[in-house]
C-alpha cells in the first residue's frame, strides 16, 4: 500500500497543485467523459458523479458521457490516443499505472503496450478499497472458506474480477453487471470496489476488504489482514486527457476538479 501511495503521489503531485487564485468564470464550455467500462461500474459512477458536480457548481455548462467497453479499458485508451479528441477526458484507475495494456489488434497500430505514458494525467479524484463478496446465501462464510475451496479445486470457483488462468473466470465489463451476476447466481464471488457494494449490503456478504482496519461505513466487513492475509491497497480513480492536451486545458481541468472536490 505504501508503494501504491508513493506511485500515485509521484504521478499526480505536479498536476494536483491547484491554483490558489479563485475564479467564478466557467473554464470550459463542455467536457465529454469517456468511460472504459459499462454502466453501473466504478469508472462509470466516477465520471457521471464528477460531471454532475461540475455542472451543478456552475463551473461547466454541460457534460456528456460515453461508455466504451473492451480490452479491460484498452479500447477507450486507444480511442484517446488515436483520435486525440478535444474537451474529452478518460476515467481510469490503478491498473493503468501498475500494469500496461496489451495493444489489441484493431485498437492501436504497432507492437508493445499501452500505458498512462501514452495519455495526459490530469487528476486523481477518489480512492476505494477493494472488496470480495458473495451472495447472502453463499456457503462461503469468510475468505478462508474460499481459499480452502480453491486449494481443493481451483476450477470449482466461479469468480468475477480474478485471474482467468486460476479460476472459472466470469467476465463483466462493469462492477454493476458483476454484482447482478452474483445476485443471479451466474458467479459465486466478485472482487470489486467496496463503494460498488455499499448499496447492496442487504443482499451480499462482504468476506474481505483491503483496508488496514475495519471502516466505519461497513463495520461488519472484515479485513483480509485480520483474517491472516496481509493484503492492503487503495484503488484510486482519476482522469486522463489525450496525448496532445495543452497545458492550458490541463490546468483548467485540474483546477475545476480541485475546486469541486473541496
Amino acid at each position: 500500500m505504501k508503494n501504491i501511495k508513493k506511485l500515485v503521489s509521484v504521478l499526480f503531485s505536479a498536476i494536483l497543485l491547484f491554483s490558489a487564485t479563485a475564479t467564478n468564470s466557467i473554464a470550459m464550455e463542455k467536457i465529454h467523459f469517456v468511460i472504459g467500462g459499462g454502466a453501473g461500474g466504478g469508472w462509470d459512477g466516477t465520471a457521471r458523479g464528477t460531471g454532475e458536480a461540475l455542472t451543478k457548481s456552475g463551473m461547466l455548462k454541460s457534460a456528456s458521457f460515453e461508455n466504451m467497453s473492451g480490452g479491460g479499458g484498452g479500447k477507450a485508451l486507444a480511442f484517446m490516443i488515436n483520435t486525440q479528441p478535444k474537451n474529452t477526458v478518460l476515467v481510469q484507475s490503478t491498473p493503468l499505472v501498475l500494469r500496461s495494456i496489451t495493444r489489441h489488434e484493431g485498437y492501436v497500430t504497432g507492437s508493445g503496450v499501452l500505458s498512462y505514458k501514452d495519455v495526459t494525467p490530469i487528476a486523481g479524484v477518489i480512492g476505494d478499497y477493494g472488496a470480495i463478496a458473495v451472495a447472502k446465501d453463499s456457503p462461503y462464510k469468510n475468505f478462508k472458506d474460499v481459499v480452502d475451496a480453491y486449494k481443493k479445486n481451483p476450477s470449482s470457483i466461479k469468480m468475477a474480477g480474478a485471474n482467468p488462468n486460476d479460476v472459472a473466470y466470469i467476465p463483466y465489463d462493469a462492477g454493476g453487471k458483476a454484482l447482478a451476476g452474483l445476485l443471479s447466481g451466474e458467479t459465486q464471488i466478485i472482487s470489486t470496489g467496496l463503494g460498488e457494494l455499499m448499496g447492496a449490503r442487504d443482499q451480499v456478504r462482504i468476506i474481505g476488504i483491503t483496508a488496514p482496519s475495519r471502516i466505519a461505513d461497513a463495520p461488519d466487513a472484515p479485513t483480509l489482514k485480520e483474517q491472516g492475509y496481509d493484503v492492503q491497497f487503495v484503488n484510486w480513480r482519476g482522469f486522463f486527457g489525450p496525448p496532445n492536451m495543452s497545458n492550458k486545458d490541463k490546468k483548467a481541468l485540474s483546477t475545476m476538479l480541485g475546486k469541486v472536490m473541496e
